[in-house]
């Protein structure tokens, strides 16, 4: 239920911030319980030898009194981490961690999501930036729908608190996604002012259209006259062929 996911995300989200954590599901069979749990870095989720996913199995199987082997943690990569906001959030967080520049840290973040084909990104960033008064920046490319159902299924925001020696700062990225047929990068449902004008067919003209209908009327009337033909030939053949002598014991029915 939404307790158990949003208990599970928080787990996950501080536990492997340093890992690209980027989101989790959760697959409920009527055996187990499946836990995907979607990261950059995969091989450190899983820890050496599957050691850390087995160490995370053991305290979300305690914590929420599972049975032994009714959950199961896997770890997938992120297809591509230029898309992910969360991935793209953390990255954010660490650099600013790190002590880079919040101008040039935004900045490397829009750049990179939008080198990565998406149709529109946004960081925002809150809080004591320089000096002791709090203000918000607010960095963008590209185009952004906020509004409206294309705002729910193009738009990927993720935010995070740095806790920097200052006070906190908030960081809120927004990714605007590319539509895709096939669903793997994007939505596959087209956004609605999107009009695609397809090219005509290109109809037959009328001389072409009389043409053909000649063409299978003098086909048809061939093809019946052949047919006459050979009925005909069929009828001499049965007229010219002599009758054959009956043999009366067979006439007789012996």
């Amino acid at each position: 239920d939404g307790v158990f996911y949003a208990e599970l995300n928080e787990l996950l989200t501080r536990e492997l911030a340093e890992d690209g954590y980027a989101g989790v599901e959760v697959r409920t069979t009527p055996h187990r319980t499946e836990i995907i749990i979607r990261a950059t870095k995969t091989q450190n989720v899983l820890g050496e030898k599957g050691q850390r996913i087995r160490e995370l199995t053991s305290v979300v199987q305690k914590r929420f009194d599972f049975a032994d082997g009714a959950v199961e943690l896997y770890a997938e990569r992120v297809q591509n981490r230029g898309l992910c906001a969360q991935a793209q959030a953390e990255s954010l967080k660490f650099k600013l961690l790190a002590g880079l520049a919040v101008r040039r840290a935004c900045y490397g973040v829009v750049r990179f999501v939008m080198e990565a084909s998406a149709k529109g990104c946004e960081v925002i960033v809150s809080g004591k930036l320089r000096g002791q008064r709090a203000k918000a920046m607010k960095f963008g490319d590209g185009y952004m729908i906020k509004t409206g159902h294309a705002g729910q299924v193009y738009t990927d925001v993720a935010v995070r608190h740095v806790l920097m020696r200052q006070g906190v700062i908030g960081i809120k990225v927004a990714i605007m996604l590319p539509q895709d047929p096939k669903g793997i990068i994007g939505p596959k449902i087209p956004l609605d002012d999107v009009v695609t004008i397809l090219e005509p067919k290109e109809e037959p003209s009328p001389e072409s259209i009389l043409q053909a209908q000649q063409a299978a009327e003098a086909a048809a009337a061939n093809a019946a006259l052949q047919q006459q033909l050979l009925a005909q030939q069929a009828e001499q053949l049965a007229a010219a062929a002599p009758e054959e002598p009956v043999d009366p014991s067979m006439q007789a029915g012996f």
